[in-house]
C-alpha cells in the first residue's frame, strides 16, 4: 500500500486505485492521474504525492465506485505544499 497526503499534508491511504483517509473511511478512486469520490465527482488532482482540489478541473466526473473501509493509519502528517489549488474536501 502507497501513500498520498492533501495539499495540507494529510495522510491519505492508497491500494490500487482506491484512496482512504487516514481512518480508513473510503473516500474515492484514483483515474487518469485524478481522484474521485464515492458518488464519480472529481475530488482531486494527484501532483508528486500530493490530492489537490483545482476547481478548473472540477467538471470531470467518472462512475460511482464503492470499496469497504480499511483499517486506520498512524501515518504522521507532512507539510504543508506551496502548489496551485485547494485542500480537498476528504474526511480524516
Amino acid at each position: 500500500m502507497s501513500s498520498l497526503y492533501t495539499k495540507n499534508g494529510r495522510p491519505l491511504q492508497v491500494s490500487g486505485d482506491s484512496v482512504y483517509s487516514r481512518s480508513g473511511k473510503y473516500v474515492g478512486r484514483i483515474s487518469g492521474g485524478k481522484v474521485y469520490d464515492p458518488s464519480g465527482r472529481y475530488a482531486g488532482t494527484i501532483v508528486g504525492d500530493r490530492v489537490i482540489y483545482r476547481s478548473a478541473e472540477s467538471a470531470s466526473i467518472s462512475g460511482p465506485s464503492v470499496s469497504a473501509p480499511r483499517v486506520g493509519s498512524a501515518a504522521a502528517s507532512a507539510v504543508g505544499s506551496a502548489l496551485w489549488g485547494d485542500e480537498p474536501n476528504f474526511p480524516d
